[in-house]
């Protein structure tokens, strides 16, 4: 198993956007190195066949998924699957002693009620589920600390709930006035081919999608509930916008004090995220772009306060593939590790 510096890491879903992202930071991490590659529908094929990009860096080829194998290779596994089936593979792993972090739906919910209500997949596997943690690392850092398994958050949710966070937390807002306004890149839908992603279809156009039925919506409630310390419902809509990554989430809600402003606020969210490395807290009147998240972990929150309508407005920037997914898994597991949370990931953006 591990040497003491380098623990080997698997990716089930290797070939995915995901996938990739995972095996990009790999090879620039410390402490991790690169163990076991899978994948059913991709098997036998080199990784670098399916990402040129990377000939010269990763030389496996994504084998056949065997969790025997699996087990005996990898002390860290990320599963980067469609919902349903990381929960097949999950329990295994960890009874063989892995730690397991999954990228998809299947361990974010601590109610499988409200999972199946959603995703439309039944379980077996409840004790397990009991035992998943949320990987927010913002919120949940000391018990990602002592997990062994990681539900790593939906990217929307991941902008989403770092803007609503410090308003929730502090009773600063009326919760049930959260609406969320979010766009998207299109490669948070995958690397499928489809129909809608085409750029005949998407380039040039602006389409809202999932109104009233996007399966994030659960997950951003959860945690706002549990903020809240009771149940609390929010609109959230998402959009498409013709761009590879990125997520930029507009989000409004009523203030309990009208008269709160603008500075209050920055100071509340500064002190909220002051031992969080990967937020940061824009200045005054300044508000984010995704570019400036791209390609790293990092989360951008700009605030504002409509005096007239009494309402706070929180701008919140993510790369959907990083800190919305790949880089935040990586983040969980730096704080598993008892790392540096910040250890191999990139942390400024190419600019331009």
């Amino acid at each position: 198993m591990g040497d003491g510096a380098h623990i080997p890491v698997g990716i089930v879903g290797a070939s995915g956007y995901g996938g990739v992202q995972l095996v990009r930071i790999l090879m620039d991490h410390p402490h991790l190195k690169l163990a076991y590659l899978g994948g059913d529908s991709s098997a036998g094929q080199s990784f670098s066949d399916l990402y040129p990009h990377l000939d010269s860096r990763v030389e496996q080829v994504i084998e056949p998924i065997d969790l025997d194998k699996i087990a005996e290779r990898c002390e860290v596994v990320f599963l980067s699957l469609p919902n349903g089936l990381a929960c097949t593979m999950a329990p295994t792993l960890l009874a063989k002693g892995c730690k397991v972090l999954d990228l998809s739906a299947d361990y974010r919910f601590s109610d499988l009620a409200v999972y199946k209500t959603w995703y439309g997949i039944d379980r077996t596997d409840e004790k397990v589920a009991e035992t998943a943690v949320y990987g927010l690392p913002e919120l949940y850092r000391d018990r990602i600390s002592q997990a062994q398994l990681i539900g790593c958050p939906g990217c929307f949710p991941t902008a989403s709930l770092l803007a609503l966070s410090p308003l929730l937390k502090q009773g600063l807002i009326v919760p049930e006035t959260a609406i969320v306004d979010a766009k998207s890149g299109t490669s948070g839908g995958g690397r499928q081919a489809k129909t809608n992603m085409l750029l005949a279809e998407a380039g040039g156009s602006f389409s809202a999608y999932g109104i009233a039925r996007h399966r994030h919506t659960p997950e951003i409630e959860q945690i706002c509930s549990d903020l809240a310390g009771h149940e609390v419902m929010v609109q959230f809509t998402p959009h498409l916008v013709p761009m590879p990554r990125g997520i930029l989430a507009t989000v409004y809600a009523t203030l309990r004090d009208p008269g709160l402003v603008r500075e209050d606020l920055l100071t509340i969210f500064t002190a909220f995220y002051r031992n969080s490395p990967w937020v940061k807290i824009l200045p005054s009147g300044v508000f984010p772009q995704t570019k400036w998240a791209c390609h790293t972990n990092l989360c951008y929150l700009g605030l504002e306060v409509d005096a007239r309508t009494g309402r706070v407005i929180v701008i919140s920037a993510i790369d959907n593939l990083m800190k919305g997914q790949a880089g935040q898994a990586i983040q969980c597991l730096n704080i598993m590790m008892d790392w540096d949370e910040t250890l191999g990931l990139p942390q400024l953006a190419f600019y331009p």
